[in-house]
């Protein structure tokens, strides 16, 4: 039981360091858009990500096989229409609203779980859930002002996307080998972005300095690493968890934001940031075996 506890811990505290690196280039990410579309962006990280991993796959002595392929498609194609959904959604709705509707697979992940393995969460769990979903909400909605339209729902199915790809990838990493179930899901997404970016919006690209930086950061650190760490350790911990610890990327864009652009910390966004904390610890921290 301690050795469970410890690859648990492991597992998400790793997640955690995702959530970092997610969330803290977020601002070289919005600095290299001024120069590049969207989708485009995307099939730049995503291609060259997939390049990063297959090398490494090789260099560790993997094979091609066509096992597992599905599986591998199957979360790439979830993942790529999470993010797909948010970016066409942000034409339509603003940032916060988007930021806050995105945050809602927290609160998808355990449903979407008890329905399909009818397991419900304990009551630490759901507890956890409510305070990170409350300080989302927080940190990124700035008005009471809230409407339901077309950028709405395309994000709301993007939370739904993610919500989905974090309950496949649970599933499929205790099945599949890390290095080869990432390269097939960041693989799926390339593919998928080459052919999307040319129709979903105008096609623009200056090369600037600040492109290359948040490409190459992106591509290695926020999806190659990254993916492969989630992966990894999905493997190792429940969705419901892993979803409650991702609600930690939005609180390290807020920092890196204000560490980088002197964005002003309000207490709202301080509130925020504490729910969202004391949701995690509450999990993390609750008696073993308790419900």
């Amino acid at each position: 039981m301690g050795a469970f506890r410890e690859k648990t811990w492991s597992a998400e505290l790793a997640l955690a360091v995702v959530c970092l690196f997610w969330g803290s280039t977020f601002v070289l990410v919005k600095q290299a858009l001024a120069d590049v579309s969207t989708v485009l962006f995307l099939a730049l990280r995503f291609s060259a990500a997939t390049l990063i991993l297959a090398g490494m796959y090789k260099l560790r002595g993997g094979k091609l096989t066509w096992k597992g392929v599905g599986a591998g498609v199957l979360t790439g194609s979830l993942l790529y229409a999470g993010y797909l959904t948010q970016t066409v959604g942000l034409r339509y709705t603003t940032p916060a609203t988007s930021g806050f509707l995105t945050g809602l697979y927290i609160v998808m992940v355990p449903i979407l779980s008890a329905m399909v393995y009818r397991r419900m969460p304990g009551v630490a769990e759901w507890l956890g859930i409510v305070l990170a979903a409350v300080g989302m909400g927080l940190l990124t909605l700035n008005t009471a002002r809230f409407q339901l339209g077309l950028g709405e729902l395309l994000t709301l199915a993007c939370a739904f996307a993610f919500a989905w790809h974090i309950l496949a990838l649970g599933h499929f990493s205790k099945r599949m080998g890390t290095d080869w179930l990432t390269l097939l899901q960041i693989a799926s997404c390339a593919f998928i972005a080459n052919a999307t970016f040319w129709w979903v919006e105008p096609v623009v690209i200056r090369w600037s300095p600040p492109l290359v930086v948040a490409l190459a950061v992106t591509a290695v650190l926020a999806t190659a690493l990254a993916f492969w760490i989630q992966t990894w350790a999905q493997a190792r911990t429940t969705p419901t968890r892993a979803a409650l610890i991702f609600a930690l990327e939005p609180v390290f864009a807020w920092l890196t934001s204000w560490l980088v652009e002197g964005e002003v910390l309000t207490p709202r966004a301080l509130a925020g940031a504490g729910c969202i904390l004391a949701g995690i610890l509450l999990v993390e921290l609750k008696p073993r075996g308790a419900g």
